[in-house]
């Protein structure tokens, strides 16, 4: 059955794309994943959060290309342990075995690989820890952020309304951000986030639903 359903699916794509499906098409068409993620103008002293950091790969390019300092956050500990070995030797890299979101508090989160997630999915899960991150920037004097990038299936929408809400967005040079498809309300709960996010961000790539990038206005 699961191996009629994949062949149908492949089918599906190719002869009926749906919007998404063209939307992931042109981001692979632009190899977004090797240079539009990568590209940023920062420097060896540039601030960066990783939010859904997985096994550190972005973490990795990033620090490599630019040699920033880059702060890891990953809930799930065995991943959160496996980023901290894989960069153990590596003091530019931080890792923090916990989320960051709109308020501090513990959750189940349900275990799927890149795609674990508090919001959806079944099966395995584990308990996990939720830092509201205006406290989080505040207790450790985090006054400006050159890029952050999210991708922390669907606590996105939670954490992004916290910043406008807290008035901390234009600490933030630039927001690389994968929004996801949790129910029929999200894409309007985006539109009205990036509609706040427009008063002091512009878009530099947007790919629904997939990657985008938003730029603080006269960002040097």
């Amino acid at each position: 059955m699961k191996y009629l359903q994949k062949v149908r699916r492949r089918l599906q794509k190719r002869f009926f794309p749906t919007e998404w499906d063209l939307v992931i098409r042109r981001w692979k068409s632009d190899k977004g994943d090797r240079t539009l993620r990568l590209s940023y103008p920062l420097t060896s002293q540039s601030v960066v959060l990783d939010l859904g950091g997985y096994r550190g790969d972005w973490a990795d390019q990033i620090h490599r290309q630019y040699g920033s300092q880059v702060h890891v956050f990953e809930p799930v500990k065995s991943f959160a342990s496996g980023i901290r070995d894989r960069f153990a030797s590596n003091t530019a890299i931080h890792v923090y075995d916990f989320g960051l979101g709109a308020k501090t508090r513990d959750e189940q989160i349900c275990l799927s690989a890149d795609a674990s997630s508090i919001f959806q999915g079944e099966g395995d899960s584990e308990s996990i820890r939720i830092v509201d991150i205006a406290e989080w920037m505040h207790d450790h004097a985090i006054g400006h952020v050159s890029l952050m990038k999210v991708n922390i299936e669907g606590g996105e929408y939670e954490l992004l309304e916290r910043i406008l809400d807290s008035g901390l967005e234009s600490k933030f040079d630039d927001i690389q951000v994968q929004f996801h498809r949790l129910d029929e309300a999200c894409e309007e709960r985006m539109d009205r986030i990036l509609d706040r996010l427009a008063g002091t961000h512009e878009p530099t790539f947007q790919y629904r639903f997939v990657w985008e990038n938003w730029r603080l206005r006269d960002c040097a």
